[in-house]
């Protein structure tokens, strides 16, 4: 298994620190908030993100992808009722694609719960429609950069719109091709109505990306949940893809967040 992490995790380290010691930790890949890099997408130059990248690659480590990829932004909103709304929403993803290109990633990974909520008054099928019409203005781009969207179910604590990974298939479903497929993620997971190992076996050919965490917003193995079937899981798919650690409650601190996650991931893979 191909272990990442989020570079998000690191909060206000150096870049060349913050992959050092993911490296030194076992990691091999780096996922990236767009957000940490640039809150100016289209003047982030050709030259900085050749250095970005370079950083990376200098420790040791790959960028994997993208995540967050509407976090921050103003004006764009996947499900919008407003048709500029939406287009603007497709220039930016076509842009973050490009963007992964450049650093080097094949994955976005489309979340962002506020970005994309169900307006009020609106219908989850004209929802469904809307991100489509999202959605097919940007595959050109994935193709033209050898990248993919995958589509992350959030639970309803998060929002409204792709709360499971069936709800997830259906819209990734209406792609004929591989440009769009689907992210699963364990915190999320959590709130299905069925076990975690059937929904990873239920989505297996759709399976871009994995995150690993837990319902306690910490490392895996920092809460309930046991990573063994999840892993036989992944196993029994062959899963080939990476499994990035994503947390979102930061009080252990970094260096417990980093170590102590992958020496359990490693842990179970050896047991």
């Amino acid at each position: 298994m191909k272990f990442a992490i989020c570079n998000e995790t690191f909060g206000d380290w150096p870049l060349e620190k913050a992959v050092r010691y993911a490296a030194g930790a076992g990691y091999t890949g780096w996922e990236v908030a767009p957000f940490m890099l640039t809150d100016d997408l289209p003047n982030y130059s050709q030259q900085q993100r050749v250095e970005y990248r370079s950083v990376v690659e200098d420790a040791g480590l790959h960028v994997v992808g993208l995540h967050w990829l509407l976090a921050k932004t103003q004006g764009l909103h996947l499900t919008s009722g407003d048709v500029q709304t939406r287009q603007r929403t497709a220039a930016y993803l076509c842009e973050l694609a490009k963007l992964c290109r450049d650093l080097g990633g094949k994955v976005l990974v489309l979340g962002s719960p506020q970005q994309r909520n169900v307006p009020e008054g609106m219908s989850q099928e004209e929802a469904l429609d809307n991100a489509t019409e999202v959605l097919k203005s940007v595959v050109p781009t994935l193709c033209d950069t050898d990248t993919r969207i995958a589509l992350e179910p959030l639970g309803p604590a998060e929002g409204n719109f792709l709360n499971t990974a069936a709800e997830a298939r259906e819209l990734a479903d209406r792609f004929g091709f591989d440009s769009v497929g689907i992210h699963l993620d364990v915190k999320a997971m959590s709130s299905e109505a069925i076990p975690i190992p059937q929904v990873i076996r239920e989505t297996a050919d759709k399976l871009l990306h994995f995150h690993a965490n837990d319902p306690n917003r910490r490392g895996p193995g920092m809460g309930d949940v046991a990573y063994e079937p999840i892993f036989e899981a992944l196993r029994d798919i062959q899963y080939d893809g990476w499994v990035s650690v994503e947390v979102f409650d930061y009080e252990p601190g970094v260096e417990s967040l980093v170590g102590d996650s992958i020496r359990y991931m490693q842990d179970v893979l050896s047991s």
